[in-house]
């Protein structure tokens, strides 16, 4: 076997062994990937049942209503809702038409169950993907800055 035969071999091992590298890792952030939707892009396209994403938006007025641990309310973007249902407690800053984002999953039903609800921290901020896709449906009201 000459050397440059040797040396072929060895780059074309080499490429293998990190092409199944790439592969393994890329596969195992597909199982960790969360990604963030608003009611509009749900409506659009739904997110399979089972599936694990973020829904942002709005708590929408008069939709909150709490029973012991049992939490429903609808997210909105001021162009479509949806219903969620979450079991715990809600952030002391959670309240009706303020920014939320909420993970979990939709169930068969097409209701949101969230296993983890994230509310703003103060008057002032919005999380950055409730304020794109606020801008998105075209509802946006920038606060003005003193």
């Amino acid at each position: 076997m000459t050397r440059k035969r040797r040396r072929l071999y060895i780059v074309v091992v080499a490429m293998a062994v990190l092409g199944l590298a790439a592969s393994l890792v890329l596969m195992s952030f597909e199982d960790s990937l969360v990604f963030f939707h608003s009611p509009s892009d749900l409506v659009e396209k739904p997110v399979p049942a089972g599936r694990t994403f973020r829904l942002g938006g709005l708590v929408e007025e008069g939709s909150f209503v709490k029973s012991g641990v049992d939490i429903t309310f609808k997210v909105t973007d001021l162009a479509e809702s949806i219903d969620v249902e979450f079991r715990g407690l809600v952030p002391d800053l959670f309240r009706e038409g303020q920014g939320v984002v909420a993970e979990g999953q939709m169930n068969e039903d097409g209701v949101f169950v969230a296993s983890n609800v994230l509310a703003k921290h103060d008057e002032n901020y919005m999380p950055p993907e409730v304020a794109e896709s606020l801008k998105k449906a075209g509802n946006w009201k920038a606060k003005e800055e003193n």
